[in-house]
């Protein structure tokens, strides 16, 4: 085993749960984290996340379990190390920075309280002006800031006494699209560069996309799924994690057997996926995929492939030297979206999905698709819905 392998865990979470009255906020969740990783956690209002950053920031103490750091107990149901004492920097939200105080203030703040001379505390936070690009707002008071500019102050506050880990609470939640998509890739850059470990929690799969070594998936204060993003993004867990990660297409229907494994029949098409090999033949099952996945190939009577002679063509298992399942669709609705048009449309069955083409068609329109079988995710129906 080499070194790395022997490397004790930057943080340990270890069966941690926390209640509030009758609500059970986290129910046992546990997880390993290396120095220098960006781990985000993804997930809906509700499901746990915000609670489990109070609980490594120490701001709330566990009802069962324990938070290790470095190998040390910080957190657990008999007691807590003081924030203060951890080594843990936060920025939050709304970055409460400290109005009254310049930029430079408010970035050196910590810096002073460690009592570092002043040369030095000029050095460092020179270097962090540099660095966020804050050169020349140095003796600015927040509320002269962008939206921007007040959370480059607030990292640069967070990571001047160098933190052994850093959290971010959603932070960038108050800013515009623009803004969001500008900042995440600086942010995913700039930890990098920095080596700093960071847990961040987030409801946008895109930001956790951009930052993330690793996703936290979380449902009703439980661990719905861990793994890298393109790891999640191509198999989901569950149906939620799925969901969650953009499949919002889904179609019904029951499981039948093909040739090279197991495909989902909806009227008189059958669709073929991954992810439900041990369902029983006949079960009710749910097919989710994403709009993106779906390939549009013309409108019209003459190209439509006719929906039963798709089923046929699987009744020997398989579709001639093809990964795609071909079917048909009936145009519901258009909608303009920029670059493409998103499509409303129906299948045989009447159920309603959604897809991205060129050019705008009219209600009624008959139109050919396909979808690859490896992002047609299938899952048991009676799996519980988040």
């Amino acid at each position: 085993m080499n070194g790395a392998s022997r490397e004790r865990p930057l943080l340990e979470i270890k069966d941690v749960a926390k209640r509030y009255e009758s609500h059970q906020a986290l129910g046992g969740v546990s997880l390993d984290m290396r120095k220098g990783e960006i781990i985000s956690v993804l997930g809906p209002s509700g499901c746990g996340k915000s609670t489990l950053l109070q609980l490594i920031a120490g701001l709330a103490l566990p009802d069962g379990g324990e938070i290790l750091l470095e190998g040390a107990v910080i957190s657990s149901s008999r007691g807590m190390q003081p924030p203060e004492k951890r080594g843990v920097n936060m920025v939050f939200q709304d970055y409460a920075l400290w109005p009254h105080l310049s930029v430079f203030d408010n970035i050196a703040y910590g810096l002073k309280n460690r009592r570092m001379d002043r040369a030095d505390i000029r050095k460092h936070v020179g270097e962090l002006l540099e660095m966020l690009q804050l050169v020349g707002l140095e003796k600015r008071l927040p509320p002269q800031l962008s939206g921007g500019q007040q959370q480059r102050v607030a990292i640069a506050r967070a990571l001047a006494t160098q933190p052994r880990l850093l959290l971010l609470d959603e932070p960038l939640s108050n800013l515009d699209m623009r803004l969001r998509i500008e900042m995440r890739t600086e942010m995913a850059y700039l930890f990098r560069h920095l080596g700093t470990s960071v847990f961040h929690v987030t409801h946008d799969p895109e930001e956790a996309f951009a930052m993330a070594d690793r996703l936290l998936i979380m449902r009703s204060g439980a661990v719905d799924q861990i793994g890298t993003p393109a790891d999640c993004y191509a198999l989901p867990a569950s149906r939620w994690a799925a969901s969650l990660l953009g499949a919002i297409n889904r179609i019904e229907g029951t499981i039948v057997r093909t040739a090279r494994g197991v495909g989902l029949r909806s009227g008189s098409i059958v669709i073929e996926g991954v992810g439900a090999e041990a369902f029983a033949e006949g079960s009710e099952a749910e097919l989710l995929f994403r709009p993106d996945d779906i390939v549009f190939h013309g409108s019209g009577e003459a190209e439509i492939t006719v929906a039963a002679e798709t089923a046929a063509a699987y009744e020997g298992g398989r579709r001639q030297g093809d990964d795609r399942t071909t079917f048909g669709l009936t145009v519901r609705h258009s909608t303009f979206e920029g670059k493409r048009w998103r499509i409303v449309a129906n299948t045989d069955a009447g159920q309603k999905l959604y897809l991205l083409v060129e050019r705008q068609l009219p209600p009624g329109t008959p139109i050919t698709v396909s979808l690859p079988r490896s992002a047609a995710y299938i899952y048991d129906k009676s799996q519980e819905r988040g």
